[in-house]
């Protein structure tokens, strides 16, 4: 029997809101991903909402300005986003915006072959070569941190430095303890930027989230 789609939001105790679209297993490719884009755009607060992009393909809100991160993999959408900042250009690179989400399927194996790829060698030596949860952390937490970084041109293996890997968190609500955060470092041209990252299992998925020290927050945590 094929599951409806199932739209959930939900804010994270490090303050960023999240919004999940799964179910419709009849359902694949650009057709599903159109549906679930459809049913985001319904469940804005007060009107639908659509997605644009910057110049350098990060995704914006239309007419809202506050920073969102979108990603997807098979039946899985998910966005993060933050609080309305109109004071900041949402096309540059600022630590009050820096946030970046990605998913990934808990049983893709095929992540241990391309490990070499996006981890550098300090990286490789510290994550088991043969732990697919933790090399699947690694590949979310890196994409989620270039998406945070808004620069093209970064380079996964030493621009996007993993200090320590999150804990993957398995029952909701989700915890409020820093012990389970991970941490790591962004390099652009101007400098090093360091960064919290925060992975949880839901619906078979693992959603990884970057996120700046310093972005905006949204004060109330609720399911």
């Amino acid at each position: 029997m094929n599951t409806e789609f199932i739209y959930w939001r939900h804010i994270i105790p490090q303050g960023i809101k999240i919004e999940e679209i799964t179910g419709r297993e009849d359902k694949s490719g650009k057709v599903w991903r159109t549906l679930a884009y459809q049913v985001y755009g319904e469940n804005g607060k007060t009107d639908f909402r659509t997605i644009s992009h910057t110049p350098l393909g990060a995704p914006l809100i239309d007419n809202e300005n506050a920073r969102i991160s979108v990603s997807h993999a098979d039946r899985m959408l998910v966005v993060a986003s933050l609080p309305k900042t109109p004071e900041i250009d949402l096309t540059d690179f600022n630590t009050r915006t820096a946030v970046g989400v990605d998913t990934e399927r808990q049983d893709r194996e095929q992540v241990l072959k391309i490990r070499s790829k996006f981890l550098s060698d300090s990286e490789l030596t510290a994550i088991p070569q043969d732990d697919v949860t933790a090399n699947l952390i690694a590949w979310t937490a890196k994409e989620a941190l270039y998406k945070a970084a808004l620069l093209s041109t970064i380079e996964y293996r030493n621009d996007l430095r993993i200090v320590t890997l999150p804990t993957l968190q398995t029952q909701f609500p989700l915890s409020s303890d820093s012990s389970v955060e991970g941490k790591a470092l962004i390099r652009r041209p101007e400098g090093e930027y360091p960064f919290d990252l925060i992975s949880y299992l839901s619906d078979g998925y693992i959603i990884t989230v970057a996120f700046s020290p310093k972005c905006a927050k949204f004060k109330k945590s609720s399911r």
